[in-house]
């Protein structure tokens, strides 16, 4: 063979770097699976859970207070108190201030983790989001005001959004759009990010119902929109809300990421499975894997840095009369979701699972 020209070997180097950057430990082909287990215990229920991938912290709300690990390690780092009951975490990388999804709002400093202020708000906070373009904190809410808007510098409540009914999980583009799934309605709202007005909503039209999680390739467009009624991922173009396909998961979805990384999208279930749904071309679209978790492992969080999913979880305790098996027929979309009695929790079992390749 002939030794390439410097042209052959510059369009090599162009083609590679055009190619999406992997996780430094992702394997191709290999399948994805629990890589680390750790029973961490502690009081107190928990909701979302966030990785802050840059300052290799990771948040997990307990209730009245919000316990920090090291996101490497998964060793416990501090307790930050909490107000009422604490439901997510979102940080601001440019101010570095945290906040709770909570009411009060508290902002911290998210390297020293010293408390900044207290916000005062209204409804009942439940997922939460950090907006890039315009610096801005999305805490949702399933009663009016459906989304309150703070300034991720100062702290100060710019704005409330009506959104037709209860947010559940936010996504931005990092442009100017943030899309919120309305689990009440059936529809994702969009939102101006700059003047704070619902420019559209996009019917699931019939293919899912009650949506938990929401994720985004804001590269490629697409939204992934996954549902428990049916168990159901929807898949939409962001821009006009065009229906492109729709794939099964598993039971009970809380919560959803996309490592634009791998080009993968990821939810997570109460059933003790991981969703992974590969993107494999603009409308192609495949369910890669359903991991084994553990039951109760309904939300989870990716770690940007590693492309690990990081899940949360704790055993339960027998109850004498189990509460009665979903049927086996769906409700129709739109209907009332049943709300699911958790058993007590076994003490000190609270665990946090890490997923990888």
């Amino acid at each position: 063979m002939k030794n390439p020209d410097l042209f052959t070997l510059l369009s090599c180097v162009a083609l590679l770097a055009a190619l999406p950057a992997r996780a430094a430990d992702e394997a191709p082909g290999k399948p994805y699976g629990v890589t680390k287990t750790v029973r961490v215990g502690g009081p107190g229920g928990w909701d979302y859970v966030y990785a802050d991938s840059e300052a290799r912290r990771l948040y997990v709300p307990r209730g009245d207070h919000i316990s920090v690990y090291d996101l490497d390690s998964l060793e416990p780092v501090a307790t930050i108190p909490g107000s009422g009951n604490v439901h997510g975490v979102a940080v601001d990388p440019a101010s570095h201030h945290a906040f709770s999804s909570s009411r009060p709002v508290l902002m911290w400093d998210s390297r020293t983790l010293a408390q900044v202020k207290s916000i005062q708000t209204e409804g009942r906070p439940d997922g939460i989001l950090f907006e890039p373009a315009t610096e801005r904190v999305y805490v949702l809410s399933h009663q009016a005001p459906n989304v309150t808007v703070i300034d991720g510098k100062s702290g100060d409540i710019v704005g409330t959004i009506d959104v037709g009914g209860e947010p559940e999980e936010a996504a931005s583009d990092g442009a100017g759009h943030v899309y919120i799934d309305v689990e009440d309605k059936d529809n994702v709202a969009v939102v101006d990010a700059k003047s704070l007005a619902v420019t559209a909503h996009y019917p699931l039209g019939g293919k899912g119902g009650g949506p938990a999680g929401l994720a985004l390739d804001a590269r490629n467009h697409v939204l992934f929109v996954f549902c428990r009624n049916p168990n159901t991922a929807v898949i939409l173009d962001a821009r006009d809300g065009r229906i492109i396909n729709t794939l099964p998961i598993g039971h009970g979805v809380d919560a959803a990421e996309f490592n634009p990384d791998t080009g993968e999208a990821f939810s997570s279930q109460g059933d003790g499975t991981l969703t992974v749904i590969r993107e494999a071309g603009p409308d192609q679209f495949t369910v890669e894997q359903t991991v084994k978790t553990r039951t109760g492992a309904r939300t989870s969080t990716l770690d940007g840095k590693t492309g690990h999913i990081v899940l949360v979880t704790a055993d339960r305790k027998e109850v004498p009369t189990p509460t009665p098996a979903p049927t086996t027929t769906p409700a129709a979309p739109g209907a009332a979701q049943p709300q699911r009695r958790w058993p007590e929790m076994v003490p000190d079992s609270f665990t946090i699972l890490v997923v990888g390749r």
